[in-house]
């Protein structure tokens, strides 16, 4: 156990679901949830579903029913305006894009471009979380981009990248048994697993394995797809290659098997007879149709949303009352997503006590919630240059924490997303932790320059916005219930309100009084100073403490 994540004030609370969840756990199922619906339950809803919890989006919640709610961060969003040239500078020029259009459309194979390009898409990805609708989209965008790994650093054109990403935005509130069948003719997949070498002469067994190992099955069965199923799969997946010059992909019979595929008896001795010519293209689906019917592929994704969403243990209790039923909503659906979402999100499980506050945020998390959170000011969209430079300067102290959106290390995506028996856990470590308090203490104290802009956190107004900024114990206590998915003592609440608002004082007047001082003369220098030090205090405590880390 990661003991640099105990909570300080309640050092066993995070970790209660991990120890001795099975028991608890066993009272609550998928039966809709019926209790309190308050501040409380639409942060913990907004947390797994959004990047961080803001207070607009809180109080909007609140003035809808739970089911309502759910519903409409369930609903799909218009795709964002795509990527732009932001790149062009002193030393370089796209010779066929210009500056701020967007170059997604441009399949020319301009050496110089790639590099920058790539930088631009991965700071749009990031821009895209930090600018999200009142939605689950950008959330589900990360979980189907760590499940349909790919690695832009290993393909040379971001265009395909930007293609693969909207891919992936078209279906994740989509029918999964389509969105398997795009990912499997997407360019970008099939270069990253070598798709477009598999030929009748040579199959390549790679995406054949990947497809029934992580994207659909998975392979910690007791009863167990065969190599030879592999090998079969490989086969019926011979033939579809990439353009070059338009990067989409294309069925060349030429290069198809067209014999029969015989599987095994895990797939009930399914044979898929050959077909010749174009219609070598209708294998694909009888291969699909087959994946499909095995009953363990609608399990299997559960149990990556429920980690993914809820916790990462699926112990036996979670997979009888939990799991299965999930997984009989998906294949009944026909492998409608939102289904098995509405479902899982609406139940007393999701509710449950024990499932809040028990999941380490993860590096993308972490920073686009707090930006989101404090409502940090970002430059303006207009300002091209200086806006992506801010996404990507995000970007960049996500990498150093261990996520590098659009570059996960393997096909496995991260770790911690499957790593037995850490998952979450791996996130946090002697490096990481420290790195994560710099960043928030900087953001906190000096800002980050992006060239004359300087991104920062305005604790003045996030203190302005709370429900009353002239209560020290109320400050104090609104702050947690926001910033924190896990109480802490009320000593704690104490040392920070004295040591931190009141500056020592014993007095909850010293801070209503320089509170007012400050609302009547914003632009007094001393005013300001003497509420802004303190509340810089404060927010330097909070997110230093390990509850700031989870969500």
């Amino acid at each position: 156990m990661n003991d640099l994540l105990r909570p300080a004030a309640e050092p066993n609370v995070p970790y209660a679901r991990h120890a001795g969840a099975a028991a608890r756990s066993a009272t609550t199922t998928l039966t809709p949830y019926a209790g309190t619906w308050g501040r409380k339950e639409a942060v913990h809803l907004l947390k797994r579903t959004m990047f961080g919890a803001k207070k607009s989006d809180v109080d909007h919640l609140l003035t809808l029913t739970m089911s309502q709610a759910v519903d409409e961060l369930l609903t799909p969003q218009t795709a964002p305006s795509p990527p732009v040239n932001n790149y062009n500078n002193a030393n370089f020029t796209d010779a066929v894009v210009p500056f701020g259009q967007t170059w997604v459309n441009d399949t020319s194979n301009q050496p110089n471009a790639l590099g920058p390009r790539a930088v631009s898409l991965k700071a749009w990805c990031y821009g895209n979380m930090i600018n999200q609708s009142r939605s689950i989209e950008e959330k589900l965008v990360l979980f189907w981009h760590n499940h349909f790994s790919t690695q832009i650093s290993s393909y040379t054109q971001p265009v395909a990248g930007y293609r693969y990403i909207s891919t992936i935005r078209q279906y994740a509130l989509g029918n999964f048994k389509d969105f398997v069948k795009a990912m499997t003719l997407d360019p970008a997949m099939l270069f990253y697993l070598n798709g477009y070498l598999n030929t009748n002469t040579a199959p390549d067994e790679n995406y054949a394995r990947e497809l029934q190992e992580l994207f659909t099955v998975g392979k910690d069965l007791p009863n167990h797809y065969t190599e030879d199923d592999v090998r079969a799969a490989a086969r019926v997946l011979t033939g579809y290659r990439i353009n070059p010059l338009t990067l989409t992909s294309y069925f060349d019979a030429t290069q198809h098997d067209s014999t029969d595929k015989q599987f095994s008896s895990f797939y009930n001795n399914t044979l898929i007879t050959g077909q010749s010519g174009s219609n070598g293209a209708n294998e694909l689906d009888d291969l699909l149709t087959m994946i499909f019917t095995q009953q363990e592929t609608a399990k299997f994704i559960c149990r990556k949303l429920y980690r993914y969403f809820v916790y990462f243990d699926v112990d036996a209790t979670i997979e009888t009352n939990i799991i299965e039923p999930l997984a009989d909503t998906f294949r009944t659906s026909g492998y409608d997503i939102i289904s098995v979402l509405s479902q899982l999100f609406k139940s007393e499980h999701f509710f449950d006590m024990l499932n809040r506050g028990c999941i380490i945020k993860s590096p993308t998390d972490f920073l686009v919630g707090l930006l989101r959170e404090y409502s940090v000011p970002l430059p303006a969209s207009t300002a091209i240059v200086d806006s992506y430079q801010a996404w990507m300067t995000l970007g960049y102290y996500s990498i150093i924490l261990g996520q590098d959106v659009l570059d996960p290390p393997s096909v496995s995506g991260w770790p911690s997303y499957y790593q037995y028996p850490q998952y979450y856990e791996l996130w946090i470590n002697n490096s990481t932790l420290p790195l994560r308090n710099q960043i928030t203490d900087g953001l906190v104290y000096v800002g980050v320059p992006v060239n004359a802009f300087t991104v920062k956190i305005d604790v003045l107004d996030f203190c302005a916005n709370l429900p009353d900024p002239t209560d020290p114990v109320a400050v104090v206590s609104d702050t947690i219930d926001y910033l924190y998915m896990i109480d802490v003592s009320q000593s704690t609440k104490d040392y920070i309100r004295v040591y931190g608002l009141l500056g020592g004082q014993t007095t909850n007047a010293y801070w209503t009084s320089a509170w007012a001082a400050y609302v009547a003369n914003p632009t007094d220098p001393t005013a300001r100073s003497v509420v802004q030090t303190k509340l810089q205090i404060m927010m330097k405590y909070l997110m230093d403490l390990s509850e700031y880390h989870l969500a």
